[in-house]
């Protein structure tokens, strides 16, 4: 297996650190391999409903954990007699950024010891050698430029010369390869400045970069105010690597391990949850589901980080074209449901911005219509898909089948920078969201 979570293991019942049971695992690895023993487990489950949850990008072990006891714990006094859950965590090699609070989780800047501003942390300088595996002598350099920040255009092009090997694109351009993203590739002063502006419309700017909006991008003095966008420059290429993870591990590890779950136990009725990338692995593992088959009986995505055109049929910019996922949403025998939040920064501000270079103009739909995530404004280019506010979701219910938005701003709103509401996601009220919309209630 390759790129194991590090320091996942398997877990169930007494010892876990998760509060309500049966619980288990699903560990994956960077190429959705599956560790067979949680598996097993999760086929010997006592249960006539089980919620699967995928966690995002932000996540180690600890942080895992805590996201799934506390998401999971009021769903035994919100369901209907008839219904035993079970309840399984799936882990996949992703990490988190120690700089990004987690509402209720810690303080801003707990994590992150003071005073390292646009230099990496202890905790993160070792997740990211968790990430990026024999890549010490690269990220040494990184950290070291990040410290310094030097106020010379060599070291930035050094420093994008560093992340675009850890990011492992090819900055040559062929017929037959696909575009690299231009974040990697355009000339990485624009791009710094780029993202030091997004950091401020994000309210995230470090210290020294406050006036980066206006800075000319020449020799000399004004570019100490671009180390801020070069440290998310590297997050951006770690988020970059996540992505294509999650739809590798949902596409070719979580579906497949539920298709042959479903065939041992037909009777199983599963409830897909996924945050953030956590949603991608969700929904990319429908495309594992055999035509006909009735056993997802619901998705709930909070947060979802990526496009908000994904289910569409008919992209509305490309009218030849569709979603990634689409019609996948007919593979669910209940509703698929899209929580956003306009207090979401890392998917207002960030995902638009690296999706836009991605290497196409924004077009005459604009920066935030064309390149906009799912989990900030829901839904998009799929008929019929309603939109609903939190309240009318759970005083009215969810509709039978099909895409719904579901607003979920009243209570997604709390966070730091440079993420904003991103992880705010542990509320009764989106655990009522789940249930309602996996017909579960009471």
């Amino acid at each position: 297996m390759a790129d194991v979570v590090g320091g996942f293991g398997f877990r169930t019942g007494t010892g876990s650190g998760i509060g309500v049971g049966p619980y288990a695992e699903l560990t994956f690895d960077s190429e959705g391999d599956v560790d067979r023993a949680t598996q097993g487990a999760v086929a010997r489950m006592e249960a006539t409903d089980v919620l699967v949850f995928a966690h995002g990008w932000n996540s180690d072990r600890s942080t895992a954990l805590r996201l799934y006891d506390r998401f999971f714990a009021p769903f035994p006094a919100l369901v209907g007699p008839g219904v035993r859950l079970g309840y399984v965590g799936v882990v996949w090699p992703s990490m988190r950024f120690s700089d990004e609070p987690i509402p209720d989780f810690e303080a801003p800047g707990a994590l992150a010891e003071a005073g390292y501003g646009c230099a990496l942390d202890p905790l993160t300088r070792q997740a990211l050698e968790g990430f990026w595996p024999g890549r010490r002598a690269e990220l040494d350099r990184l950290a070291e430029l990040l410290a310094e920040q030097p106020d010379s255009v060599a070291a930035f092009v050094e420093f994008g010369a560093l992340v675009r090997e850890l990011a492992g694109v090819d900055t040559v351009h062929t017929v037959v390869a696909p575009a690299v993203p231009a974040i990697f590739t355009e000339d990485v002063l624009e791009v710094c400045r780029a993202l030091s502006v997004a950091l401020a419309r994000a309210g995230a700017v470090a210290e020294g970069a406050a006036g980066a909006e206006g800075a000319r991008l020449t020799v000399g003095g004004g570019l100490r105010g671009l180390w801020g966008g070069a440290k998310e420059l590297l997050r951006q290429a770690a988020y970059y690597k996540m992505k294509k993870r999650a739809g590798v591990v949902g596409e070719r590890g979580l579906g497949p391990v539920l298709a042959e779950l479903a065939a041992g136990r037909p009777a199983l009725r599963f409830h897909l949850i996924g945050h953030s990338f956590g949603a991608r692995v969700v929904s990319f593992s429908l495309r594992a589901v055999p035509d006909g088959a009735r056993y997802v009986r619901s998705v709930t995505l909070l947060q979802g980080a990526f496009s908000h055109y994904a289910f569409a049929d008919r992209l509305p910019h490309d009218k030849g074209r569709g979603g990634a996922l689409r019609g996948l949403h007919r593979k669910v025998a209940g509703p698929l449901v899209a929580c956003h939040s306009p207090h979401d920064s890392a998917l207002k501000v960030f995902y638009p911005l690296a999706s836009r270079m991605a290497g196409d103009s924004a077009g005459l739909l604009g920066f935030d219509e064309r390149w906009g995530a799912i989990g900030h404004d829901g839904v998009q280019a799929v008929r019929g898909a309603p939109r609903l506010s939190l309240d009318t979701a759970l005083r009215e219910g969810m509709p039978a089948a099909g895409c719904v938005s579901v607003d979920a701003g009243s209570v997604v709103r709390r966070g730091g920078a440079p993420s904003g509401a991103h992880s705010d996601i542990c509320h009764e009220e989106l655990a009522r969201v789940v249930v309602a919309a996996g017909r579960m209630g009471r």
